[in-house]
Formats: C-alpha cells, structure tokens, sequence
C-alpha cells in the first residue's frame, strides 16, 4: 500500500498535465490536478480556441465584400463587439466544464487552488499539505513585456479577448505567429491596424518564400507593417489613447497596443527552489527523454519545458509519460516521442500551413533538393474580385525523390497540410504526389500537379 496520498500529483490543468491525469487515473493510479486559474490552460482560455472563434469573426468583413461579385447586395454590415466577446466567454465556460467533467469522470480530485511544491514529494495547495509519489509540471507559458517607459500601458494575449471596448486604432508588436495572427484580427473586425516588429521580416523560422508571401498579402488586406523598428516609450494621454514613441525618431498614437513578443515558462512561486530542477538559459524545466527532470519522482511536460509549443505536442507528451509511467505494456519503456515532421498553422489571413523542413533547411541537410512552388488566385476570387493569392510548395531530396517539407499560404491551410502531413510522416515520395489524383476543382489539387521544379 502507498505511503503517499497520491501516486501522482499534477500542476496545472493545461493540455498536457489534463492528458496526463486522465491516462493515469485511468490505468489505476490516484491522481490529483491543481488548477489557480482556469480549467483548460492556455489553449481553451487565452489562446488556439478563443483566437480561432475571432480569427473567423474577423474573416465575415472579406466574405462579405467578395460576396458582391456573386450577386449579393452590399449593405454594409456593423460589427458588435460586445456580442463577439460575450458569445466568446459563453463557450470558453462550457469548455471549462467539459475539461471539470473529464478530470472527475476519470476518477481524479481537483484542487481549484494555487499549488506550491514544499519538496520531492510534498505539495501544498490551499492550505492543504499533500504527499505525492510523483509530482508533474504542466504549468506552461505566461507572455511577457520587454521593460521600458510606459509598458504599463501595453497588454498580452491574456488581456486582449476581454477588452471592455473595441479599439479603433491597434498597434500589435512582435513577429511571432500570434502578432500576425492578432494583427489579422483587429484589421478584418474594423480597426486601423499597425504590426511592429524589431526583425527585418516577421515568422522567423518559417520559409523565407513563405515569408515573404505572406508579408505582401497580410499588407494587401490593409494591416500597416513597420519592420527594423521597436517601441522606445508609451505615454498615456488625456483622452485615454497612447502615444508610441518609435527607435526611428516617429511617433504612432493607438487605442491599444498588444505586445506579443514571446512567452516565457510560468514557473514562478512554483516552490522550485525547493528542488534540485535544473533550469536550461530560457528558464524552461531541462527533462530528459522521459520527461524526468534532474529532481528523482518530479516530471514536466508542455510548454514549460520550452520545446515545440503547440497543444498537440503537450497532449502527446502528457500520454507518453503517463503509460510509461503506469501502462502496464509500457510501463519503464522509453516516452517515444517524435517531434519529426509536426505539422504547425498559423491563422494569418491567409492562413499558413507547414510540415517538414523550409527551403533553407533541406538545402543546409541534404543540399541537392528540387522544389515546386505555385502562386495563383483561388477560383473564387475570379468572381469575388479579390486579389487574395494562394502559395503551394513541395520540397523533395533529389537522392531519394521523399518529400521533405510542403508549404502553403492560402484558405484553410491548416485543413490541408494536416492531411499532407499523414503523407509526408509515411515517406511519401514526389512519385507518389504525381500518381495521385486530384480533386477538382480545388485548391489542394495544386499539390499534386505540380510536374515542373521552380528551381
């Protein structure tokens, strides 16, 4: 029989430790979840979920212009946002109480408090003290602001869904995915919108082609892009509107002005200096390939531990450690994890999709590459008018003809690359992508007609 209350003990109801509790609980292990601020994490409040439901609320603007060229009457239309933003908190509660119902369902107890580590195996949470055999971290990210004058007056991803009214003028910061995503946003719901970012071109990392691509469509929908340039200070005016004073000598006055310029592990008052957790540069949580950390019996999955942060990796992650920890075909076998070829979106408009290496990197490792890039307007701007552009694009190893990295800019993106992503995990080869028949007519077709390499 156990000595300890729990077998293990999870903080942070996020995707990976929800995913975790429930796998464990459900091979026979007691469990328990503590949770300070809202069941779901990230994704489910302040993150993927909320910003896709405005991501396609800002896209209703385009439908119905484009809708004038197929014979609908352009009245204009007026845009609530109020309405948007309380729909948006009806739905985030009910998803709150299906991730309560699935935690209680799978036999796990929930601490609706603020957990602190006292020990390798000791918790407390509330003014309650629990042992636990095994103790996990799934606390994941917090965004932060860069210190300066005034970045007081600057707000998060966390703030931005619940503002108490909609600004007219935005000014987003960053080049990450969620500036461009968010800058997409506040455009197509109405606002006069800027994107800053420091770098000479923003989604680092991504395909340069696709980079660019995307930074000539996103400027055609009418977001303002400023690149090579920083916020130096903020100051609060009279009539409530801030005023940006710029690194090139300008100055941009905005309603509001969301910094999304990275996240960083949220680990604090987490009692870690009551561990032996060792911490990598970034302050992620070092784990080793079962998601040990240098603590005997502490474990960490998710975006605390700074690797692809993405709620299907935590999910993934959250699984492989609890069967390694309690399956009974698992268990003490290595987590497994893959982290090949994980396929991303990024909900810009257009949407991005992306599975495997860039350009760049498939010349850096198997230097002789071909690739098929193709840029057209989709059948329905012809009518709608729009001049909206799609980019596809195969990446293929020449020696062994295996498909390496698909790209596309373009409408459901995300959609699309999911199922090229099935293909290019299975080995697919460019051969294979030319006897597959396409479906006509659709976009997606593109990737499987393309016979003649760009270069």
């Amino acid at each position: 029989m156990s000595t300890f209350d729990y077998d293990l003990f999870v903080i942070g109801a996020g995707s990976g430790g929800v995913r975790a509790a429930r796998i464990a609980a459900g091979l026979g292990a007691s469990v328990a979840v503590a949770e300070d601020r809202y069941m779901g994490g990230t994704c489910v409040n302040v993150g993927c979920v909320p910003k896709k439901l405005y991501v396609y609320a800002s896209q209703f603007s385009d439908a119905h212009r484009d809708g004038a060229g197929f014979g609908w009457e352009t009245v204009k239309p007026s845009f609530d946002w109020n309405v948007l933003r309380d729909n948006k908190k009806a739905e985030i509660s009910r998803l709150n109480g299906i991730y309560v119902n699935l935690l209680e369902n799978s036999g796990a107890k929930i601490y609706d408090a603020r957990a602190k580590i006292l020990g390798p195996n000791t918790v407390q949470v509330g003014t309650e003290t629990v042992t636990a055999e095994r103790i996990l971290i799934a606390t994941g990210g917090w965004p932060f602001i860069p210190e300066f004058p005034g970045n007081e007056h600057a707000i998060t991803s966390n703030e931005v869904f619940d503002l108490a009214q909609f600004p007219k003028r935005v000014m987003v910061v960053g080049g990450g995915y969620i500036a461009v995503e968010f800058a997409g946003i506040f455009q197509g719901l109405g606002a006069e919108t800027k994107l800053l970012y420091r770098g000479p071109l923003f989604l680092r990392n991504f395909d340069q082609e696709v980079r660019e691509f995307v930074a000539t469509e996103v400027a055609r929908k009418g977001v303002d892009l400023t690149f090579n340039t920083n916020i130096e200070t903020i100051e609060k005016q009279a009539d409530g509107s801030l005023l940006a004073q710029l690194t090139d000598g300008s100055t941009v006055e905005a309603d509001m002005i969301l910094y999304a310029t990275g996240r960083k592990p949220n680990l604090q008052g987490l009692g870690l200096e009551n561990l032996n957790v060792e911490l990598g540069k970034s302050g992620a949580i070092k784990v080793d390939e079962n998601f040990h950390t240098s603590e005997n019996g502490v474990y960490a999955v998710g975006d605390v531990i700074g690797g692809a942060e993405l709620t299907p990796v935590a999910l993934a992650e959250g699984m492989a450690l609890a069967r390694h920890l309690y399956s009974p075909e698992h268990k003490g076998q290595p987590c497994d994890m893959d982290y090949e070829s994980i396929p991303t979106a990024v909900f810009c408009q257009p949407n991005i999709g992306t599975v495997g290496l860039t350009e760049e990197q498939a010349k850096e490792k198997y230097g002789d590459i071909s690739v098929f890039s193709s840029s057209f307007r989709a059948l329905k701007n012809t009518i709608s008018g729009s001049e909206e552009k799609t980019l596809m694009k195969l990446i293929v190893d020449k020696s062994s003809d295996r498909v390496i990295g698909v790209h596309m800019v373009g409408p459901d993106a995300g959609e699309i690359i999911q199922g090229i992503a099935i293909a290019i995990k299975a080995g697919a080869t460019k051969a294979v992508f030319d006897r597959t028949i396409g479906i006509h007519p659709t976009a997606a077709e593109e990737f499987v007609t393309m016979r003649e390499a760009t270069r």
